[in-house]
């Protein structure tokens, strides 16, 4: 059974998706902890509430990546409770190297575009000022790039007439929902072989 541990910094509902795929039976997997960066995340009460551990993690000085002596409590943590795979769900830092080592190849991470389209912040604002016709999103390994992992999988979304953000994104995020189960299945079936920059599924 893949022991999951989830990283994020707001509301958890990628977090929530893959509870509820692991609940129905759908996903071979246990959730062994999750980690936040900000104190009164949603995603933290989301763990509690289903009787996972939960973390808070004090990232400062640094604003915008884990690094330093928080980067190094949240490798003890995940190596506590036996983690085998890092998923970050909404997490808003860039992963450093020191965690890349202590998990090589076994952190994924979700992203609201279709990679290598529209990386970084609000790819779905990039996606309509860019006057895309379809956007969606892409669950990738994580490198030390910003979002330049292997790509595992991705789901289209049609941008529409009279879209805003709002709207856009929150159609992507009904995708997320399906995509990160889904790849997390990949994973734990052992149907995931990276090969180069590639990923390929095997049946």
């Amino acid at each position: 059974m893949l022991s999951i541990a989830i990283l994020g910094s707001g509301k958890g509902s990628n977090a929530q998706s893959i509870i509820d795929a692991i609940k129905a039976g759908t996903l071979n997997a246990r959730i062994v902890c999750v980690l936040a960066d900000v104190q009164d995340a949603f995603i933290l009460d989301r763990a509690r509430q289903n009787g996972i551990p939960a973390y808070y993690i004090d990232c400062a000085p640094f604003k915008t990546k884990l690094e330093g002596a928080a980067e190094q409590k949240v490798i003890d943590i995940l190596k506590k409770h036996g983690a085998d795979l890092i998923v970050l769900a909404g997490f808003m830092r860039m992963v450093k190297s020191g965690l890349l080592r202590a998990f090589p190849g076994k952190i994924i991470n979700i992203h609201p575009a279709l990679l290598p389209n529209f990386p970084g912040l609000h790819s779905w604002k990039q996606a309509l000022d860019g006057g895309a016709k379809v956007t969606g999103c892409t669950v990738h390994f994580v490198d030390e790039g910003m979002d330049t992992g292997p790509i595992i999988l991705q789901k289209e979304v049609p941008v529409l007439a009279g879209d805003t953000p709002e709207s856009l994104h929150a159609r992507i995020q009904v995708q997320e929902h399906i995509a990160y189960p889904e790849a997390l299945r990949l994973i734990s079936e052992g149907r995931l072989r990276i090969e180069g920059r590639r990923v390929v599924v095997t049946n």
